[in-house]
């Protein structure tokens, strides 16, 4: 959750310093407060979960709106890599020391924080489906966008209830 603090920290700084309105993105990690240029909510691209380990490929899955927020993606479709035909992903599960192999692709929190929004993100993608769901039952305060594989290798979606009002497309 290293890149999640980033940005929190430099958020701190802006707003000390009077900064009303921003985006702050390291590596994918924002956070995002008041408008944009054209005083409206921040407009947010989540990438289709494509294997492009050298991120050359910026196809949008859907786009959010959202503003006073944290906002952090975990996927392996970036870090991976490919032995004896299995591919292997670069989160850890560390309840075993392994690559997760769950179906999840992208886990895209949305949270008070980057850092929370991070670590989240980041657990949902060990959890897997079920996991992510019940933890969001729980804390109706985060948002999820979570793209998965179905049984026959389609991308699916799922997000929760309270992200339906800021998807656009």
């Amino acid at each position: 959750i290293a890149k999640g603090f980033g940005v929190d920290c430099v958020a701190r700084l802006f707003d000390r310093k009077g900064i009303r309105n921003y985006m702050i993105d390291i590596g994918g990690e924002l956070v995002l407060k008041g408008q944009n240029s054209k005083m409206e909510p921040w407009r947010i691209g989540i990438n289709k979960p494509i294997d492009d380990s050298l991120s050359v490929n910026q196809e949008l899955q859907t786009v959010l709106e959202i503003t006073n927020a944290g906002m952090a993606t975990s996927g392996n479709y970036r870090n991976f890599y490919y032995k004896d035909g299995k591919k292997y992903a670069h989160t850890i599960d560390p309840r075993t020391g392994y690559p997760v192999q769950h179906n999840i692709l992208s886990s895209t929190v949305i949270a008070k924080d980057c850092a929370t929004a991070d670590a989240y993100a980041t657990s949902f993608m060990v959890m897997g489906m079920e996991g992510a769901k019940q933890i969001l039952k729980k804390h109706p305060d985060l948002c999820a966008y979570l793209i998965y594989a179905d049984e026959k290798g389609q991308n699916k979606i799922w997000y929760s209830p309270s992200l339906k009002n800021k998807i656009l497309n």
